[in-house]
């Protein structure tokens, strides 16, 4: 590297700056693009996920369990609400959007799941479904889907939590990667 430099190379964004390139609402209900966990375990994981919705324009779908609504509370540090869905029924809501005709891709390990790097951006209205962090997607949801979407690791590890495998594969969907 030669000659002398007045400051750092790199100027990171100030918050003001940020703010302008930034919507600056909450957006309402796009029905172009949602995040399903629709079986989740940890609560933490829906906070992330939640903030990853807000970064790419996508819905949150989860499901009515006692403690979805705290554990999205806690992980909403933007404090603005997000556009989000509840069910009772996983499998009934599934059923309802394979009718009105959305894409529905599983982020799932299995034989006919394409590489994260082949997922398309959603150009139709689509519902990426998370499973269980520990049994993955239940059989019977497995009909309902149009196709799989497995994320390549060379750890040691199964598979990753809900969180980052719906955040990377969030951010393909939307066409942001």
């Amino acid at each position: 590297m030669s000659g002398d430099r007045s400051g750092p190379a790199i100027r990171t964004r100030t918050r003001t700056e940020l703010r302008r390139t930034r919507r600056p609402r909450a957006h309402s209900c796009w029905d172009h693009l949602y995040a399903a966990p629709l079986w989740p375990l940890h609560g933490a994981n829906l906070g992330t996920l939640a903030r990853t919705c807000d970064a790419v324009g996508a819905c949150l779908t989860v499901p009515r369990h006692p403690w979805v609504p705290e554990a999205l509370a806690r992980g909403n540090t933007l404090r603005k609400p997000l556009c989000t869905h509840w069910t009772g029924d996983p499998l009934g809501w599934l059923q309802k959007q394979r009718e009105r005709g959305l894409r529905i891709v599983g982020v799932e390990l299995a034989d006919e799941a394409i590489r994260l790097a082949d997922l398309p951006a959603a150009r139709e209205p689509t519902v990426m479904v998370l499973g269980h962090e520990q049994q993955g997607i239940p059989p019977e949801a497995l009909d309902l889907l149009d196709t799989c979407v497995e994320i390549p690791m060379i750890g040691t590890g199964a598979s990753l939590n809900v969180a980052v495998a719906g955040s990377l594969a969030l951010y393909r969907l939307a066409g942001l990667l």
